[in-house]
């Protein structure tokens, strides 16, 4: 288990991650369940960390790792798409290994684009310039293997705490325009089930964000 939890607001943690990444790359990982809000959170995040100094601040998304339409519709897993074992884990910790080390002048990194379902690879560049490595995911607090074996790559971690009922809502609204049927197995078959995985079996990070 993680270290005792410490709830703080936006504007503290920006200045928790300010002083940790003024001397080199520090990792930070934003986790929550589907709907929370990562990406917003990450986003913000590095927004403000560039106003201080531009390119200082970058995000680092798991979703990148999803495995394609075509290897989860041969393994069967096309209607699991974003369950934990849909991941390229082992991808994604390399390059994250990769990235904390901090040795090469710069980094390509996959990018997952939400309109089309598709990772796009190499769709992002993070140079070694990068102080605030921000990276962001479902998973990345959850203690099963292998998710378990990326948390000593993080320097910090926070867990962003929203409502189930919200997150509920948010994902019907996501998927509002399918059809009832498909609607039905997404949000039951997949979305929800994957929700409360991560809210039974992730440990807790070294700060808390509520209500985001």
């Amino acid at each position: 288990m993680m270290n005792k939890t410490t709830t703080t607001t936006f504007e503290r943690l920006v200045d928790i991650l300010r002083e940790r990444g003024a001397a080199g790359r520090s990792v930070t990982a934003i986790a929550a369940p589907p709907g929370a809000g990562k990406s917003t959170v990450a986003g913000r995040l590095e927004e403000a960390l560039n106003a201080d100094h531009a390119g200082s601040a970058a995000v680092f998304a798991m979703d990148g790792y999803h495995l394609d339409d075509h290897v989860l519709e041969e393994r069967g897993d096309r209607a699991r798409k974003g369950s934990p074992d849909t991941f390229d884990v082992a991808g994604f910790a390399t390059t994250l290994a990769r990235l904390r080390a901090n040795s090469e002048p710069e980094i390509a990194v996959p990018v997952f684009d939400r309109s089309i379902e598709v990772a796009r690879n190499a769709a992002r560049i993070i140079p070694r310039s990068v102080r605030h490595l921000i990276v962001e995911g479902n998973y990345l607090l959850l203690d099963i293997a292998p998710w378990s074996d990326l948390r000593h790559m993080f320097d910090t971690t926070v867990t962003l705490e929203v409502p189930r009922e919200v997150l509920a809502a948010r994902l019907s609204e996501r998927w509002a325009a399918l059809n009832p049927d498909e609607f039905r197995a997404k949000m039951h078959g997949n979305d929800l089930p994957n929700v409360d995985l991560v809210l039974k079996r992730s440990v807790s990070g070294e700060y808390l964000l509520k209500n985001v």
